[in-house]
């Protein structure tokens, strides 16, 4: 990228900043700038960006400009900076999922890393609702995978995960059960899609035969369904995941205030 544009080719003022005559701000400009960066494989998960005075003299812009749009991905949690060693791209793994993704919690508020178990794989093809959460066409094809979580050994949560099968074309049942971390991490280091946010919608359910016969539940048992759509840059919808989850004893809890803009996984 040649200094004071964004990736493809676009100067910032395309993009809402500087002279352009939109209300968007600047440093907006230059977050976006960054974004489209780190979607085209600029920087990798776990490298350095470059220094802040560097960035803002290839974006041609102010120290605070730069920074305040820095400042805005590091409160998403895309990146993260490290004191005294600089800026990176943030890793989806365990310790990350404890404290931005995953908000199951005892009844104390505490957090701990689910133990996950492989429960399912199958290839099937897109439905209409499906399809347009996933932005993909009716009838195409996905995997769709089921997991289960345990809490202190006890099942706890048990997701029904649908993707694309173009976004993951040579995923198979063996590659996945084979990962190392979480299913993020999955995506992020074999794939080179990074999930920066998820939207969730949460209501009171009933158990279905599956998930009761994983959770240790009565089919029809109350439980907590938890609909997530997960997102890469740019908006651009990853997965769906329907956790079905036993709250006898657990809480689902976020908060806020304290996370920002954080959102869930595992």
């Amino acid at each position: 990228m040649t200094p004071g544009r964004a990736q493809g080719g676009r100067s910032l003022a395309d993009i809402g900043g500087g002279g352009s005559g939109l209300a968007t701000p600047r440093w907006r400009a230059v977050k976006a700038a960054i974004t489209a960066a780190l979607a085209a494989g600029e920087w990798k998960p776990g490298e350095a960006i470059p220094a802040e005075a560097r960035l803002a003299d290839h974006y041609a812009v102010s120290i605070g400009t730069l920074r305040k749009a820095i400042d805005d991905l590091v409160d998403e949690q895309i990146l993260l900076r490290r004191q005294g060693i600089g800026t990176f791209v943030a890793v989806h793994g365990p310790a990350r999922n404890r404290f931005h993704f995953f908000h199951i919690v005892d009844a104390e508020g505490r957090r701990e890393l689910p133990q996950p178990q492989f429960a399912g794989f199958a290839r099937g093809r897109a439905d209409a609702d499906e399809a347009a959460r996933l932005g993909i066409d009716v009838g195409a094809r996905t995997i769709r995978i089921h997991n289960l979580l345990r809490l202190s050994g006890e099942p706890t949560v048990f997701d029904t995960i649908v993707i694309g099968a173009a976004m993951f074309p040579d995923l198979t049942e063996a590659r996945f059960r084979a990962r190392d971390s979480t299913i993020y991490h999955f995506y992020q280091s074999h794939y080179g899609i990074n999930v920066v946010r998820t939207h969730e919608r949460l209501r009171a359910g009933v158990a279905g035969r599956r998930a009761a016969k994983a959770l240790g539940l009565e089919p029809g048992a109350a439980v907590l369904e938890v609909f997530r759509t997960a997102y890469t840059y740019h908006d651009v919808p990853v997965e769906l995941r329907h956790s079905v989850v036993d709250t006898r004893e657990r809480f689902y809890e976020a908060d806020r205030g304290r996370e920002g803009r954080a959102a869930p996984s595992a």
